[in-house]
């Protein structure tokens, strides 16, 4: 049955969507929405085909979401309008993304199990083809004004699903829709700190103000429910940074009303948490830490013993028994079986190799210092809150990856190569307006 869905949607519903989207600007302003708001939800309409569920692993199919589907339809769009809008076959930083999954690719000789590291390769070019679509959709401000009114909208989505999960469900770490809470965090300190920045350096009425400041506190309300310490702590760090860029822009009476506004509500709510907050600190295993440490050496191990890594997507296998890596680990149970490193760098270090992981790092900082680069461009238009919010949620998530491997999972994967779309496409359109 979900073959059948699956190919019907991508036979009949593609060539319709499209269809229609193309001389319908609503519906088409609508499938660019539906592609954003999924992306929040993949697993609920994820179909994977070969499925190896209980494999602890970054991937464990060949999955398609709902947002391929939709991306599908703008990709027809943004090939039907070629003439007028001129696509660029290497967006940034393609040539380093092909070498990054040149040498994931070569790891594979080293895997265990091959298809666990085709699964992963499957999303690498999934990403990679999410982020061309959205680069070369992305041709002018308009699209980031909607963007911007989507992420709000997806905001309001998933913090209704928190306070259904902490409130009636009970849940004392709330995920929302994400697998994992962690995943939420990371995803809402990149739009909340979007939101954020909109907040203190856009010229709103006093509606669309109360409306930012609004979605701003749903997002920090959900990063504190999800009681993800790490989580907790980047997007303090994101916020302080974005508040120091947005008075460097300028001072303001309304950023001081809106600093001295957010200091009580600062206090309120982390007087409400406060307790649940200590408590998660207070009550983390202490097995919790020394898991990290182990794995991570066991991760280091993997590294220095192969020169492309252990294979792509199998530290889940090869932590485990007969392979040697991770035989430091106290295990309760002989078939006890180990999870994964709690860092994505030292997680691509392991599987496909140290020289693997300075490109994936060269990738990060080419994008965020396009986007210092965009601070200075855009800093006289309308438009430097994106440079200001996206400085400062890069800067939590990097420093989040450091504790945690979320990003290699589907919904932060594709927020990123959304993020690294908008960095290039405004690169791209600062360059054709200042031409003009």
């Amino acid at each position: 049955m979900k073959y059948l869905i699956f190919f019907t949607v991508l036979i009949v519903g593609v060539p319709v969507g499209f269809t229609f989207a193309k001389n319908n600007k609503t519906i088409e302003n609508f499938i660019l929405f539906l592609t954003l708001f999924f992306t929040c939800r993949v697993e609920a309409e994820t179909i994977n085909f070969l499925s190896h569920e209980t494999y602890r692993g970054t991937s464990r199919g060949f999955e398609v979401t709902l947002v391929d589907i939709f991306i599908l339809i703008l990709f027809s769009l943004v090939i039907y309008r070629k003439n007028q809008y001129k696509i660029k076959l290497l967006p940034p930083c393609s040539i380093l993304y092909f070498f990054y999954f040149l040498f994931s690719l070569i790891s594979i000789m080293n895997s265990g199990v091959d298809l666990y590291s085709y699964f992963e390769i499957w999303k690498m070019i999934r990403m990679y083809f999410f982020f061309w679509v959205f680069y070369n959709y992305i041709q002018d401000t308009k699209h980031i004004d909607l963007i911007l009114k989507y992420i709000s909208i997806i905001i309001i989505y998933i913090f209704l699903l928190v306070i259904e999960q902490k409130y009636l469900l009970g849940f004392f770490q709330v995920k929302g829709p994400f697998p994992h809470q962690n995943s939420m965090a990371m995803y809402l300190i990149i739009f909340g700190s979007i939101i954020f920045a909109a907040l203190l350096n856009t010229k709103k009425n006093t509606l669309s103000t109360y409306y930012l400041l609004l979605i701003f506190s749903m997002s920090g309300i959900c990063i504190i429910s999800s009681l993800s310490r790490a989580g907790i702590a980047c997007f303090g760090i994101s916020l302080f940074i974005i508040f120091i860029l947005s008075y460097f822009s300028g001072f303001s009476l309304k950023k001081i009303g809106l600093t001295i506004l957010f200091l009580l509500l600062g206090c309120i709510v982390l007087y409400k948490a406060i307790d649940t907050i200590m408590l998660r600190f207070e009550t983390a295993p202490e097995e919790s830490t020394q898991t990290r440490i182990v794995l991570a050496n066991s991760a280091i191990k993997m590294a220095n013993d192969r020169f492309f890594g252990i294979g792509l997507n199998n530290f889940g296998l090869k932590i485990n028994p007969p392979y040697p890596y991770g035989e430091d680990i106290e295990r309760t149970k002989w078939n006890e079986k180990e999870g994964l490193v709690e860092t994505i760098y030292l997680m691509i270090a392991a599987e496909t190799g140290w020289i693997n992981l300075a490109i994936f790092m060269i990738i990060l900082f080419k994008f965020y210092f396009m986007n210092i680069a965009n601070y200075f461009r855009y800093r006289k238009t309308g438009y430097i809150f994106v440079a200001i919010g996206l400085l400062g949620g890069l800067t939590g998530i990097y420093l989040e990856s450091a504790l945690e491997w979320v990003l290699k999972q589907t919904n932060n994967f594709y927020q990123l190569m959304l993020i690294f779309a908008i960095i290039g496409a405004m690169t791209k359109i600062y360059k054709k307006y200042s031409k003009k």
